[in-house]
């Protein structure tokens, strides 16, 4: 993120820092509700146009999160894996 003041002299810049998420935080981050707060919500925004702004980010989370779903049993059972065919939706 980046800040500066506005209507004073002479402006005052941040540093511009980076932080870095993976494919599967990013589209978490960005499929979800929006946070409170002014500073929450801008950099919310600021995740959602990246991950708005390229669909191979969406389809990298997707694909790992295939993978991890054949690891996981579904909630609720003995562990035997079940379709998704079968019950029409994947359990988390």
């Amino acid at each position: 993120m980046f800040a500066q003041t506005v209507g004073v002299r002479p402006r005052q810049k941040s540093a511009a820092r980076r932080i870095c998420f993976c494919p599967q935080c990013s589209v978490s981050l960005a499929m979800g509700p929006p946070p409170e707060g002014a500073l929450n919500i801008a950099a919310w925004q600021m995740i959602r146009d990246v991950v708005g702004s390229d669909p191979a980010l969406t389809e990298a989370a997707w694909e790992t999160l295939r993978g991890v779903v054949g690891l996981l049993p579904a909630t609720g059972t003995d562990g035997r894996a079940r379709s998704a065919a079968a019950s029409g939706y994947f359990e988390f």
